[in-house]
């Protein structure tokens, strides 16, 4: 599933909760998660200490943030879930030779992924796997270079649909974090 839209149309959100829902009905399943190190500011903070892990932790936030929605820390599944190894992260740098068996897959912020990164990510799918690609035409941070448009535009038929590849568009009327946010992304489009 391929799913675009503004800031605050639920994409992520979306995405992980039905993750969560495929998790509990399936427990072969485990949940990826995948983003860039892509900043989203025109300067960057720069080399970051630590290991691999400690070093993606930062871009890990909003799927923690929507764990932390849906799965209050009193939630013992939420636990059980990150303790057993569950649902993990990585960065989209780190898929080559990757095999992907019984995984519900979330790449966010896909605006940022390069068109080659996006066939990096899609051909990785093995047995039973889930993916979900989430991202914003709006918001990309790599100066036109962004594959996503093409790769949804290019799944974006019956083909496709008829494998079982969807792609879906939220619209700014699907923005549900704000209605100032709403009146930004209109004054934004036009």
């Amino acid at each position: 599933m391929l799913v675009a839209g503004p800031a605050g149309s639920t994409k992520t959100y979306m995405a992980v909760y039905a993750a969560l829902r495929l998790l509990s009905a399936e427990e072969d399943l485990d949940l990826l998660y995948i983003r860039t190190v892509i900043e989203s500011a025109d300067k960057g903070l720069g080399a970051l200490p630590g290991d691999i892990d400690e070093k993606f932790n930062p871009y890990t936030a909003p799927l923690e943030d929507k764990l932390m929605e849906m799965l209050p820390k009193t939630n013992t599944i939420r636990k059980e879930l990150l303790e057993s190894g569950r649902i993990s992260a990585v960065p989209i740098n780190y898929l080559r030779g990757a095999n992907w068996k019984d995984k519900v897959v979330i790449a966010d912020e896909a605006q940022n992924f390069t068109y080659k990164e996006l066939t990096t990510l899609l051909t990785r799918i093995g047995r039973n796997c889930k993916l979900i690609i989430c991202g914003d035409f709006m918001q990309s941070d790599i100066n036109g270079k962004s594959g996503f448009p093409a790769m949804f535009d290019l799944f974006n038929d019956e083909e496709s649909r008829k494998q079982g590849i969807h792609a879906f568009k939220f619209g700014k009327e699907d923005i549900l974090r704000s209605e100032i946010l709403k009146f930004i992304i209109s004054k934004l489009e036009s």
